[in-house]
């Protein structure tokens, strides 16, 4: 059958309005399959034992007695496990060392990977992986962080570590009021509610993963890097993705499922616990950052000084750039930002929502705000005097920089200006009230993306791209983007995310996966739209047309590309007790377009709360003896729970990025940044204390004291 084309009717701009998520009704209904639900004939099921030492070396591996219990198939190890390749670079750099998987007899840290059982049932695997005896010869490990450590080193790329302009001393020498405050962050966790699963099977000579990650295609060049395979004899799949916040990224688990499937010759499935989560997927590191800033009499900055130290584990080294943040911020006449690190016998830290930024921001506003207590200027005012033209660091215009237009319209609908700017005066019985602010940034990315967008023979359209949706909404997003480059409604587009097949396409992360895929989908819908226009049939396999972004993204001009916001927040402080209550929080946005209003407010919401419990309970805690987490799950590791999230009012200015084809800057990681210091600045502006060290936990109240205690 053959339909005669006409040109496409114009429906209303379906971008920017309102529009529940297209695979909603499937979610709530159990229709959409998770990587840990879907069926294969044959299914095995692998469970990962994990070391129990924090450094040394594996021994022996007694699988004779595990071997013989029912349902068990196989143990895999480093004495029987096929060989991997370790010399590649991949999109994200050279590979983790901990993706070598079963190859060699070294632990580097508290729950390596040093077996994996496979089994009939998941029952039956776990039972003989905690049966699975592995004996060690121990040594002594080394966990205790800190930023006064003499083996504390500047990483490479150095020029990227480290940025220096003007003469700093001559500035601080030159301040008629300084700041010079350490802070630290703990080790904090991103724990999706979807477990990290893999199932791995072999069909005709390909090696298939149905998965749960950030980049299907991420995760098939890793593999057929790791295996030593054509890529496209490996094809990754991740419909559906509970939660990702940067774990959801290739891992141990997916390397050893297909490992297992390799060796078995038949489909293998292996979901992590919560408990091994905290040793194998990564987790925002513990950072300490010394800020130093030199003001003249009116709070203009001569000088800004940010030091940032994090751990990273003795085999791979990762930054997070917590110092990087004041690059982009603001001006003054010296610059001086530097990140260090410190190896441990830890797992190695990984991208958490916003890294470098959320802790970064939590030093750096908080700085500002002493700042301004100590010049008598109103934290909003300071910010804006010292507000840049250009990039106080790398010189460039921004593509535009509405921060202070958040801030104005934040200012107004919170009631900033009714604020008494004196600590410690306003008092409900037992609480001590107070409110304060900061600012939020975060990079505008993107990255080279494919797209196809096919039209029907039935009139539909079907978009085809490498984008993952892991709960932001995306698939919803790129359906208004192509209605609109289709100039057709909604409902007559059909997204397809998820299969690597579908070609490259940038990662979700960075808040850069919306503009990226957007970017690629709207240069191949335009494109259709003008073939169609043309007119002529459409034969039954449809008519397609595929784009690449990369000569568009290769062609921008050099910009300082950023999402802005201004922070919020009100909070009560108990004298008695401690506890600190957010009463409310309110965040105003700069960030581009918004596609989808409906899913985008949950967005920035989501990021704030998680700011909040950032600031106030999430606390990972390393155990010096055994070298592990200290209550390695989520009863042991406090997150924001209902009772803790007050009014929450997230909105946005209008700001579109006039280079992007869809005007879009990202919005999934500027939510979280700065909201754990417009917390802090509140209990400050409460109680008279400042707290520098995060969380602010009950204790910390009380052993601080209050000016109105």
């Amino acid at each position: 059958m053959t339909t005669t084309t006409t040109a496409t009717t114009a429906a209303p701009t379906a971008v920017g309005t309102a529009h529940t998520r297209v695979e909603g009704r499937d979610k709530v209904t159990g229709a959409a399959r998770y990587a840990g639900e879907v069926p294969l004939a044959g299914l095995t099921h692998g469970w990962l034992a994990v070391s129990t030492i924090a450094r040394g070396r594996i021994r022996a591996i007694n699988t004779a007695a595990v071997l013989a219990m029912p349902g068990v198939v196989a143990v895999l190890h480093h004495g029987n496990a096929q060989t991997l390749n370790s010399d590649y670079t991949s999109m994200m750099g050279k590979p983790d060392p901990a993706l070598q998987v079963f190859q060699h007899d070294r632990v580097p840290y508290l729950g390596w990977p040093v077996a994996l059982v496979i089994a009939e049932t998941s029952e039956q695997a776990r039972e003989a992986a905690e049966s699975l005896v592995v004996e060690y010869d121990e040594e002594p490990h080394d966990v205790a962080f800190s930023a006064d450590r003499p083996d504390a080193f500047i990483p490479e790329p150095a020029d990227a570590s480290e940025k220096k302009k003007g003469d700093l001393a001559n500035e601080f020498a030159a301040s008629a009021f300084v700041v010079d405050s350490e802070y630290t962050t703990p080790e904090e966790y991103h724990h999706p509610l979807e477990p990290h699963a893999a199932t791995a099977y072999w069909e005709n000579g390909r090696l298939e993963i149905i998965d749960s990650n950030q980049s299907s295609m991420l995760v098939a060049q890793e593999l057929a890097k790791l295996f030593s395979l054509d890529p496209t004899a490996v094809r990754v799949r991740a419909e559906h993705v509970g939660g990702a916040f940067g774990a959801k990224i290739c891992r141990p688990h997916q390397v050893a499922a297909a490992l297992a499937a390799t060796f078995l010759q038949r489909p293998v499935r292996l979901i992590l616990t919560r408990r091994q989560m905290f040793s194998l997927i990564g987790y925002r590191s513990a950072t300490a950052q010394r800020v130093r800033l030199g003001a003249d009499a009116d709070g203009r900055l001569r000088a800004l000084q940010h030091e940032g130290w994090n751990q990273t584990s003795t085999i791979h080294d990762f930054v997070e750039r917590s110092a990087d943040v004041a690059r982009a911020m603001y001006e003054a006449d010296a610059h001086h930002t530097v990140s260090r690190l410190v190896r441990l016998d830890v797992p190695t830290p990984t991208f958490v929502r916003a890294p470098g930024e959320a802790p970064g921001s939590f030093a750096l506003e908080c700085a500002l705000d002493e700042l301004a207590e100590k010049c008598g200027v109103d934290p909003i005012a300071l910010r804006a005097r010292n507000e840049p033209e250009v990039g106080p660091i790398s010189g460039l215009p921004f593509s535009s920089r509405r921060l202070l237009t958040c801030f104005e319209e934040g200012a107004r609908r919170f009631g900033w200006a009714d604020r008494d700017p004196r600590p410690g005066v306003r008092r409900e019985g037992r609480w001590l009230l107070g409110t304060g602010t900061a600012a939020a940034s975060f990079p505008t990315l993107a990255g080279p993306s494919t797209a196809t967008v096919t039209a029907e023979a039935d009139g539909t359209f079907t978009v085809r791209i490498t984008a993952a949706d892991v709960g932001t909404g995306a698939r919803t997003a790129l359906t208004l983007v192509a209605a609109d480059a289709l100039e057709v409604a909604p409902e007559r587009v059909n997204v397809r995310i998820g299969d690597s097949d579908f070609g490259q396409a940038w990662i979700a992360g960075g808040s850069a996966g919306t503009r990226s895929w957007s970017w690629a989908v709207s240069l191949a819908g335009r494109e259709l739209r003008e073939k169609l226009a043309l007119g002529g049939t459409i034969p039954p396999q449809g008519i397609t047309v595929r784009s690449d972004s990369k000569a568009a993204l290769e062609a921008l001009p050099k910009r300082e590309r950023h999402a802005f916001g201004a922070q919020f927040a009100e909070v009560a402080v108990d004298v008695a007790t401690g506890e600190v209550r957010v009463r409310r929080m309110l965040g105003i946005f700069a960030a581009g377009r918004i596609i989808n209003p409906l899913t985008a407010r949950g967005q920035f919401v989501g990021g704030m709360i998680w700011g909040l419990s950032m600031a106030l309970h999430e606390e990972g805690v390393r155990d010096a003896a055994s070298g592990g987490q200290v209550g390695a799950d989520l009863a042991g590791y406090h997150v924001a729970a209902n009772a803790d999230v007050p009014l929450v009012e997230a909105d946005w200015i209008d700001d579109p990025d006039e280079q992007d084809p869809v005007g879009i800057k990202g919005i999934g990681e500027v939510g979280i940044v700065g909201a754990a210091a417009a917390v802090a600045n509140a209990v400050w502006h409460a109680t008279g204390t400042r707290h520098r060290h995060l969380p602010i936990r009950p204790d910390r109240v009380l052993t601080a004291g209050t000016a109105s205690a």
